[in-house]
């Protein structure tokens, strides 16, 4: 992940500290001459960047930490005109920092200075750029999937912890992850148990058929649901109500989400039909479609590691030991790595250790 080559200064060396409308610019030349000034995010100053940069009498090594997604539109520009790019660690940054100024204290002239204190001492980072490795479609599928996920969990939480504990307490126990689309349809068609006791039990039967999912005793189902109504103790409103208003308005949201996450995995299936990685990934055990996309989408091409411990150590499975003098503490997983794909790996690993509670306990223990 590092290069810890020996420091060498036979280069023009360029820290840049990223931000949202400027950023900050550290040149240093071989002879150790130093030159700052900023630069706007904006085609003219990158054009007038990149006329400086061919100016210098070498070929300049470029840095810069990664921040948001502000730093991409920067580097594109600078690997696509064929100047070499590097990535300073945040964590590195941000340590080096401390023990430099021996301050919590950061701005952006600081930040720059560090920066170029880790290239001269080698500790930078491949830099890949998603459109050039021809990673960047996979990656915003998967991470529009995430965040839609997110989304979608935050709202069935509100759904939840806050309408049904006031309106429909009793409805929560019907609640199961498989049931979770009809389940907020046949919500919003009966939001309240006044929705549903204004009929009889054979017309509510009726009405609520077609909503429930096939996979139930529909008929056992709607006639336990409509005898529970009658004994709910939500609060007393009526399904025209501004409260109901706002009830549906959440379900319609949650709905909404729901859709465009299956969107997104037709989306990802379909684009990912022929690529070998992607159906050579689902073979294995408790990873589906979504999984898979994720593991592509975060490691980009897996042959790029030399070696399985490369792999590990870029997720963060490496085994780190905390040891101090006669002291030696048990070794765990370091987490320094990839969250998103220890994520991932995590959720494959907790599918296939259903029913296996000994295996099940070592995945805790992780």
């Amino acid at each position: 992940m590092f290069n810890n080559k020996k420091s060498t200064l036979d280069r023009t060396l360029v820290a840049i500290d990223i931000a949202k409308k400027y950023n900050t610019v550290l040149v240093q030349s071989p002879n150790g001459k130093k030159r700052a000034f900023r630069m706007a995010n904006n085609k003219k100053d990158y054009l007038a960047f990149r006329g400086f940069l061919r100016s210098l009498p070498d070929i300049p090594l470029i840095a810069f930490e990664a921040t948001g997604n502000y730093h991409r539109p920067l580097a594109y520009f600078l690997k696509r005109n064929g100047f070499a790019v590097r990535l300073i660690s945040s964590v590195a940054l941000a340590r080096t920092r401390d023990a430099l100024f021996n301050t919590w204290d950061k701005n952006d002239p600081k930040d720059a200075q560090v920066i170029l204190h880790l290239m001269k001492t080698g500790v930078t980072q491949t830099y890949r750029d998603p459109i050039l490795e021809e990673t960047n479609d996979i990656l915003e599928l998967s991470r529009t999937h995430f965040q839609v996920s997110l989304l979608k969990t935050r709202v069935q939480h509100s759904i939840l912890t806050h309408f049904l504990p006031l309106y429909f307490p009793e409805m929560d126990k019907y609640y199961t992850q498989s049931r979770a689309q009809w389940f907020t349809q046949l919500l919003y068609r009966f939001p309240c148990p006044s929705a549903i006791t204004c009929y009889t039990s054979d017309q509510f039967q009726t009405v609520a058929w077609d909503i429930v999912g096939r996979k139930v005793n529909k008929k056992g189902f709607l006639k336990d649901l409509y005898m529970t109504a009658q004994e709910s103790i939500g609060l007393d409103v009526t399904e025209e109500s501004q409260a109901m208003g706002v009830f549906r308005l959440i379900l319609k949201e949650h709905m909404e989400l729901c859709e465009k996450r299956d969107w997104i995995q037709k989306q990802a299936a379909g684009f990912l039909e022929d690529n070998h990685d992607f159906q050579r990934l689902k073979t294995l055990p408790g990873v589906g479609p979504i999984i898979a996309l994720t593991i592509l989408a975060e490691a980009g091409d897996l042959r790029r590691f030399s070696h399985h411990r490369k792999f590990l150590k870029y997720c963060g499975f490496d085994l780190s030991t905390q040891q101090s003098g006669q002291f030696r503490g048990q070794s765990k997983i370091s987490k320094r790595g990839n969250a998103r794909l220890r994520y991932v790996f995590w959720l494959a690993a907790e599918r296939i250790s259903r029913g296996d509670k000994d295996l099940k306990q070592n995945i805790l223990s992780l």
